[in-house]
């Protein structure tokens, strides 16, 4: 859009440079006087911008709106001028172009320095900091007032002495404050910087200073500094509090060994560690997953998604304070790993929008999974076990009474105990007894559903946790077992016999714990030696079987 231009008969009479530029400083317009003051020729300054023969230290001043600044004349030196710049706008308000008069500050009266003064000092009471400029030798040149309700000192105390700064940086930060500090002094060209450190108020409190500064190096004058000293000890207490937090975290979950993942569920980005990644084998791929499910879904054996994504629905349907799943991941090697998943989500208007929590390699952790049968051990039993307990009483509950035959939640715990296993252990050794387990427990494998759960709990007792499943179908379970752990064994050179004594406890009991559920299946164990069949049902009525 174009922009007026003022009379040019009435421009070319007056003595003073007028100046016109548009929107973005580019001069539209010079009266001769231009010339006159500056000595670059007007032919030659039009479509330039004015910002150009503004002093570089003065563009940023110019542009927000300060009078003041300083001007490159034709001789290549600058000068100090006012040129206050009147906006002409369009019917919404937008800028079209500015116009002014540029006087040579010598030549302004008294009252526009002290009008130009009083609005600095009106503008440094806005700023919540301690604005200062500084010279070598001298001290502070300027100071604001803003220093006696900061750190307690007045503007005298701090000026009178040129040292008093260095004096009062705290010991622990004046070395590496000074290298900075001298650094300017000494510099070669203006440059702006930055410095935190600690300053000892008047008070005694130490207070953390973020120092914003600016190296001024001007021909003929030692270099001065200018800056903004702001109170942050309250932002860096919080930094520091929280890193002493992520250190206390990192070396804790450093010491668990546990893989970390944090999960944005709005936007579906999964973060996980690198000991994550470690543990399901995945080593060197990106820590980032745009498609967080997805990703999961890949890792979780098909045949543990149901349980796992009922543990987690559960959750967020406030269900549970937290989650715990175990199930086997499908490790980067092309073998099956047993995991534990945990965490909590954050709620915000009753809607889960994030997750955090571990992942823990159950092969790592000791008692909870047997190297010699590479079966899960007792704690892994004991958390599914506690798991589909919860399940089966949250769905009693809903109904208001006992499940029945057929519910997803119904279970079967199974106790095993080897038939003859010390025989072998005196007779052929240890080392053939090591080897009977880790066939009865293979056999045990091949026996159960790819979702149940077969551990060892100690000796030579298994236990077996059957998931989806009625009574009826348990104890048939369970005599297949009894059948294929009667088949002998061949052990080196030798052919062994064995069996194992079964006692078998479903969910519909009537049974509350994991100590309930254990202590029947082991008083069915022993009532099931006796058995023909090697397989004994508990009931709360004695004496009943299958």
């Amino acid at each position: 859009m174009p922009t007026s231009t003022p009379s040019a008969h009435l421009l070319q009479l007056l003595p003073e440079a007028v100046v016109q530029t548009d929107a973005l400083w580019e001069i539209t317009y010079l009266n001769p006087a231009w010339h006159t003051l500056t000595g670059h020729p007007v032919e030659a300054a039009l479509g330039r911008s004015l910002l150009e023969f503004v002093h570089p230290d003065d563009t940023g001043t110019l542009r927000s709106g300060m009078p003041v600044f300083r001007l490159r004349f034709a001789d290549a030196g600058y000068r100090w001028m006012r040129l206050q710049l009147h906006p002409e706008t369009d019917a919404a308000g937008r800028v079209l172009s500015r116009q002014g008069v540029l006087i040579e500050i010598t030549e302004v009266t008294e009252q526009v320095l002290v009008e130009v003064r009083q609005r600095f000092l009106r503008l440094l009471e806005t700023i919540d900091g301690v604005v200062w400029e500084a010279e070598i030798g001298v001290g502070n040149t300027f100071l604001s007032p803003q220093v006696e309700r900061l750190f307690g000192y007045t503007v005298e105390e701090w000026r009178s002495d040129p040292g008093f700064w260095r004096a009062h940086v705290h010991p622990d930060d004046l070395a590496e404050a000074l290298v900075i500090d001298d650094a300017a002094y000494n510099a070669t060209h203006s440059h702006a910087y930055e410095m935190s450190y600690r300053l000892i108020a008047k008070s005694g409190k130490v207070v953390w200073v973020r120092d914003l500064c600016r190296a001024v190096v001007e021909p003929g004058r030692p270099n001065r500094m200018i800056g903004l000293m702001i109170d942050v000890t309250r932002q860096k207490n919080t930094e520091l509090e929280l890193l002493r937090s992520d250190t206390r975290y990192a070396l804790a979950t450093r010491g668990s060994n546990d893989g970390i993942w944090d999960w944005d569920l709005r936007t579906d980005a999964l973060h996980v560690s690198g000991r994550f990644q470690e543990i399901v084998g995945l080593g060197g791929i990106d820590h980032v997953h745009d498609g967080g499910w997805d990703f999961l879904q890949q890792l979780i054996d098909p045949d543990d998604r149901e349980r796992v994504q009922a543990a987690f629905r559960r959750h967020l349907s406030g269900g549970s304070a937290n989650f715990s799943v175990d199930f086997r991941a499908s490790h980067g090697s092309g073998r099956l790993v047993w995991v534990n998943w945990r965490g909590v989500a954050r709620f915000e208007d009753g809607v889960a929008v994030r997750m955090a929590g571990s992942l823990s390699d159950l092969a790592e952790r000791g008692s909870s999974y047997d190297a010699l049968t590479d079966l899960p051990g007792r704690p892994l039993f004991h958390d599914r076990l506690a798991h589909a307990i919860a399940l089966h009483r949250n769905e009693a509950e809903k109904d208001d009474a006992t499940p029945a035959p057929g519910r997803s939640t119904m279970f079967a715990v199974l106790l095993l105990d080897l038939n003859r296993f010390k025989a072998v252990n005196d007779t052929l050794g240890h080392h053939a007894g090591d080897q009977l387990l880790q066939q009865v427990a293979r056999r045990l494998e091949s026996c159960v559903r790819s979702g149940d759960l077969v551990a060892r709990m100690s000796g030579d007792e298994f236990n077996v946790l059957l998931e989806s499943i009625g009574p009826a179908e348990a104890a048939e379970r369970a005599r297949q077992i009894a059948v294929a752990l009667e088949q002998p064994y061949v052990i080196e050179a030798h052919t062994v016999a064995g069996g194992a004594s079964i006692g078998l406890v479903c969910s519909g009991s009537g049974l509350a714990t994991v100590d309930d559920y254990l202590r029947a299946a082991d008083a069915a164990m022993y009532r099931a030696k006796s058995q023909a069949s090697g397989v004994c049902v508990f009931a709360l009525a004695e004496g009943e079987t299958p």
